[in-house]
């Protein structure tokens, strides 16, 4: 069974978004998501100040296995990307809710946390 934290908000992508924080959310992939990716050995990641649009791809994770996109879960601007992955991408599966965040995103819009999926409604996406 997935570690799927109850404070979190989910997408049908498999990303998680943090509750937010003075309008800025943190992101990163599911322990569903990580787990069915194998072990990621690299991710690219958009720069601070790069605007990203809701559903669009922003980057993407590397994996012994496969290629994934990821995609931005809100509208609005990256204010910091998670400068240890450059060197240690294995965190994304080792604490993918902790130290294995992706990127923060300012909101464009206050409440666009409040269109994605709680932790039940992931929960039962993912079975």
């Amino acid at each position: 069974m997935s570690n799927i934290p109850e404070d979190l908000s989910y997408t049908a992508e498999h990303e998680w978004v943090s509750a937010p924080n003075d309008g800025v959310v943190r992101v990163g992939i599911t322990d569903f998501a990580q787990d069915a990716l194998g072990d990621v050995v690299y991710a690219q990641l958009p720069e601070a100040g790069t605007k990203v649009t809701a559903n669009e791809v922003v980057g993407e994770v590397e994996s012994t296995k496969s290629v994934s996109d990821i995609y931005a879960p809100v509208s609005g601007e990256v204010v910091s990307r998670n400068e240890s992955l450059d060197t240690d991408s294995a965190l994304i599966n080792s604490d993918p809710y902790g130290d294995g965040w992706l990127i923060e995103i300012r909101l464009a819009e206050a409440d666009a946390v409040e269109s994605l999926l709680s932790a039940s409604e992931y929960e039962q996406q993912v079975g």
